[in-house]
């Protein structure tokens, strides 16, 4: 099944930083109301042009919507995936958070050095996504990547759900307000070196999860989501479709390699 995919080529209007590990870019263009039903939470494909390059030479699938067509080199944009974390429709705005934490990734450095009118483009699906499956007690597990999906998933709960959110950040001055009405125990914790290793697996080892009617939402590093996936289907015995996992980077890898080892090991 084919699916349609919006072109943005969009302009930054401003940006601010959340936390000093966390930054919005607010990006404006006149076909946002093209994505007025695709689904906040869901990933997209960012295209960030060469230098020297104002306009966004975008990739496209090929007929059989299986294999991606890329633009001569010299214009080719340099791709990554995110998710948008809120439009407004009446300023045809969107906006992206980004994760800064030094300036080794391409995404984030293009981020801390954009200036207003910078280009960027956005791939992104037309329709209405599932984020994730409705059920009545979850378990959302992420470090500072994972924010705008899990923010997204909680938003959406009902006030009859609950569960706990485990999210790990780089300090204490990272932590976020995110809003749902859901029952939710936030259990924050803070790694200021997170290309070490991660506290998340233990942190979830420790704790008392539901025994039934239950979801499982994991987005972070590589190894992480790994181990916590082992532990939750093999240990534990959950099964599959109570165990939503992706890996959004991994330590030691560049973004490009990581990618690709990424899919491999999702699918």
């Amino acid at each position: 099944m084919s699916v349609e995919i919006v072109e943005l080529s969009l302009q930054v209007k401003n940006k601010t930083y959340l936390t000093p590990h966390y930054l919005r870019v607010y990006l404006e263009g006149e076909n946002i109301k093209e994505i007025e039903n695709s689904t906040i939470g869901v990933n997209n494909k960012i295209c960030i042009p060469p230098k020297g390059v104002d306009q966004i030479y975008f990739p496209r699938l090929d007929d059989s919507h299986s294999k991606w067509i890329y633009p001569p080199k010299e214009v080719c944009p340099v791709i990554r995936t995110y998710t948008h974390k809120g439009v407004d429709f009446t300023k045809n705005e969107i906006w992206i958070d980004f994760v800064v934490h030094g300036t080794e990734g391409i995404a984030s450095s293009w981020a801390q050095n954009a200036k207003e009118g910078d280009r960027l483009g956005v791939l992104m699906v037309k329709d209405s996504i599932e984020l994730y499956k409705r059920t009545e007690n979850y378990v959302l597990i992420g470090d500072s990547t994972a924010i705008p999906v899990i923010s997204s998933i909680l938003k959406d709960l009902p006030e009859e759900a609950k569960g706990v959110c485990i999210i790990e950040v780089f300090t204490e001055n990272d932590i976020q307000t995110l809003e749902t009405n859901a029952s939710i125990e936030f259990k924050w914790i803070f790694n200021e070196n997170p290309h070490d290793g991660s506290e998340l697996y233990n942190t979830v080892k420790e704790i008392q999860l539901p025994k039934e009617n239950k979801l499982a939402y994991i987005a972070a590093e590589y190894t992480t989501v790994k181990n916590l996936r082992h532990y939750l289907r093999k240990q534990l015995l959950w099964n599959v479709d109570e165990v939503n996992a992706y890996s959004y980077w991994k330590i030691g890898a560049s973004e490009d390699k990581s990618e690709v080892q990424r899919r491999k090991e999702h699918e």
